[in-house]
């Protein structure tokens, strides 16, 4: 089976959340050919909702440090086998979520929690949603007027 070619540079922009909250928004450029390749038609959503201490709705510095632990360790675990690919995280508004689209979501449960096994419990919940047209991705996408290279 070939292999896809998986983008890895990623944008920032902030946007508008519910109830005009700033959040900021970070995306995967490069996704097209595993957008098109008609494997990955899963979206999973991973939110882990924190307390907002007058800090603009991002989290405290302790909480921040360990969402980039978890995210460190969610992207080594997806770059070794392309099950899942990490699309979009955003932040702010009191919540962290990290979009995903899955081959199988069987496959990301275990990958997933093989990933997150150092880690003590933490405070996620789980979404899943069929969404083979990428739907969430191109809105995300649409929102933050940001187009990767292959679609110039």
């Amino acid at each position: 089976m070939t292999r896809l070619k998986i983008g890895d540079e990623w944008w920032t922009a902030p946007a508008e959340g519910y109830g005009g909250s700033l959040v900021m928004v970070t995306g995967r450029a490069g996704v097209d050919a595993v957008m098109e390749s008609g494997r990955f038609n899963d979206r999973v959503e991973v939110t882990w909702k924190y307390a907002i201490d007058g800090n603009g709705g991002m989290p405290d510095d302790a909480t921040a440090k360990l969402m980039e632990r978890v995210d460190a360790a969610l992207r080594e675990e997806f770059a070794r086998d392309a099950v899942a690919v990490l699309t979009g995280i955003y932040t702010g508004g009191g919540e962290r979520n990290w979009v995903f689209y899955v081959s199988s979501l069987r496959a990301f449960q275990y990958r997933f929690n093989h990933a997150l096994e150092e880690f003590e419990v933490l405070p996620l919940t789980i979404y899943a949603e069929h969404d083979p047209q990428w739907n969430e991705y191109r809105e995300m996408r649409s929102m933050t007027e940001i187009m990767d290279e292959d679609d110039e």
